[in-house]
C-alpha cells in the first residue's frame, strides 16, 4: 500500500495506531470534560415520595422541608460553589413505581444520591435499586426491614425512626398506666405488622395480653365492621397501628362509636398532619409517638431555629414530623458532602456513618452496624382545650432520650459491627 501523494509505501499498522491515538485523544478529552462537569456542575439529589395517594399530605410536607434545606445550603454558597438541585418524583405509594422512578433518577437524571420515601414497602424497592448501583440512599420513612442485613448495604442510611423504637417508646410510657389487655387494629402491610411486633416485644416486660390483632387493608375508609368486635373484647387499650388517612378514618369512627369511654386509645405514630386533618374531637386524648413536634422549640434551640426558618418560608406554618425528616435527611447528606469534600458515594458514606449532628431536635448519630439514626422519641397526647393557636395540638408527655439499647441489636439484624 502506498501514500497517494508520494507513491511511497506506508506501514498500515502505524496508520491504524496513529488513528487510534487520535480517537483516544478525543475520547479522553470528552471524559475529562465530563469529569470536570461532575466536579463543577450541580449536586443532584433524587427525592421519590408519594405526592399522590393516602400519604400525600405527609409527602408534600417532606418536600417543603427538603426544599428548605436545599435553599439554606445554596444560600450558604453550596459546596465549592456547587449548588444543590432537588429532583422530586412521585412514587405513587407503589413499590414498582418507586423502583422505576429511582432508576430514572440514577440512569437518566444522573443524581448523586437519593433521599426520600414514605412507606416501608417503597423504601425497600428504592433501596434495592440504589444498592445494586452503589448509590447512597437516606430513607426518611419508618421501617424495621431496611436495617436488616439481607436488605441493607454500605450505602443505606435510615434517618427515620424504626417501628421497633417508636412502638417501644409508646409502650414503655402507656402500658404501665392503662391496663394489660390489648387489641390492635392494624393496617395489613409492613408498617402495621412491624408496629405490632414492637408493641408486643416491649409489652412483655409489663405482662401485656394481646386479645386480638385485627387487620384491615391499606386505604380502608369504613371501619364499622371491626368496631363491634373490638367493643366485645373489652380491652384496656386499643392500639391503632395505621397511618395517614387510615389513621384519620379510624380515629373518627372509634370516637363516634364511643370506644374511648371504655378503653384508652393509643397509636405508635401520632401524626401532626393526621391530627390537623381529623380535628380535635376525633383525636382528643389519643396518645402516640413522634420523631418531632414543633413545640419542642421551648426546650431545644435547634428546634426553634428550624421552626423559625420554616415559618419564614411558608407563611407562618410550622413543620410536621415527617416534614422535619425531609429536612434532616437532606441536611445530613449535604453536611457529609461538605465534610468529605466529594459527592462520591463511598466517601460520603464514610463521613455519614461517623457523624454526630443536631439539625432540629437534639443530638443524633448513625449506628455503625446498620446506619440507623439514634435519636429521641417524643410521646405526645392530642388535646382539644387550652390551644394557643391552630398549630398547638399536642401536649408533650415524655421524651425518651437517644439510646442504642432501645434498638434491635446488630446481631439480630444480621450485622457484624464495623469500625
Amino acid at each position: 500500500m502506498s501514500d497517494s501523494s508520494t507513491g511511497k509505501p506506508v506501514n498500515l499498522r502505524r496508520r491504524i495506531l496513529a488513528g487510534g491515538a487520535a480517537g483516544l485523544t478525543i475520547a479522553g478529552a470528552q471524559f475529562v470534560s465530563r469529569m470536570a462537569f461532575a466536579q463543577t456542575g450541580p449536586i443532584k439529589i433524587g427525592f421519590p415520595t408519594p405526592l399522590t395517594g393516602a400519604f400525600s399530605s405527609e409527602a408534600q410536607d417532606q418536600v417543603r422541608a427538603a426544599e428548605l434545606a436545599v435553599k439554606e445550603f445554596n444560600a450558604g454558597g453550596g459546596f465549592n460553589g456547587r449548588k444543590c438541585e432537588l429532583l422530586v418524583r412521585d412514587d405513587k405509594l407503589n413499590p414498582g413505581e418507586a423502583a422505576t422512578r429511582t432508576l430514572e433518577l440514577i440512569e437518566k437524571d444522573k443524581v448523586d444520591l437519593i433521599v426520600g420515601s414514605l412507606s416501608a414497602a417503597t423504601q425497600l424497592s428504592i433501596n434495592a435499586v440504589c444498592k445494586a448501583r452503589k448509590v447512597l440512599f437516606n430513607s426518611i420513612s419508618q421501617s424495621d426491614a431496611i436495617n436488616e442485613a439481607k436488605d441493607w448495604s454500605f450505602y443505606t442510611f435510615h434517618e427515620a425512626l424504626t417501628p421497633h423504637i417508636t412502638a417501644g417508646a409508646v409502650a414503655r410510657y402507656a402500658f404501665p398506666k392503662f391496663g394489660k389487655k390489648v387489641v390492635y387494629l392494624t393496617a395489613d402491610y409492613a408498617y402495621g405488622h412491624e408496629m405490632v411486633r414492637g408493641f408486643q416485644r416491649a409489652g412483655q416486660a409489663f405482662g401485656m395480653q394481646t386479645l386480638a390483632d385485627i387487620r384491615h387493608p391499606l386505604g380502608t375508609s369504613d371501619f364499622s365492621s371491626f368496631l363491634p368486635r373490638i367493643q366485645a373484647l373489652k380491652p384496656d387499650v386499643l392500639v391503632l397501628c395505621n397511618f395517614g388517612r387510615d389513621l384519620v378514618n379510624a380515629a373518627k369512627q372509634v370516637t363516634d362509636f364511643g370506644l374511648k369511654q371504655n378503653m384508652k386509645v393509643i397509636t405508635p405514630v401520632l401524626l401532626y398532619t393526621s391530627r390537623q386533618a381529623g380535628g380535635a374531637e376525633a383525636f382528643e386524648g389519643i396518645i402516640g409517638g413522634t420523631s418531632y413536634y414543633w413545640g419542642l422549640e421551648d426546650r431545644i434551640p435547634t428546634a426553634k431555629a428550624f421552626n423559625d426558618k420554616f415559618r419564614k418560608a411558608y407563611a407562618g406554618a410550622v413543620p410536621s414530623d415527617y416534614g422535619a425528616l425531609g429536612y434532616a435527611g437532606i441536611r445530613s447528606v449535604l453536611q457529609a458532602i461538605t465534610e468529605a469534600r466529594s459527592t462520591n458515594a463511598t466517601a460520603v458514606a464514610n463521613v455519614m456513618r461517623k457523624m454526630r449532628y443536631d439539625f432540629y431536635k437534639g443530638v443524633q448519630n448513625y449506628r455503625l452496624c446498620d446506619h440507623q439514626s439514634v435519636q429521641s422519641v417524643i410521646v405526645v397526647e392530642s388535646k382539644s382545650k387550652a390551644m394557643k393557636d391552630k398549630y398547638d395540638v399536642f401536649n408533650v408527655l415524655s421524651i425518651e432520650a437517644p439510646d442504642e439499647k432501645n434498638l434491635r441489636t446488630c446481631d439480630e439484624l444480621g450485622h457484624k459491627v464495623l469500625s
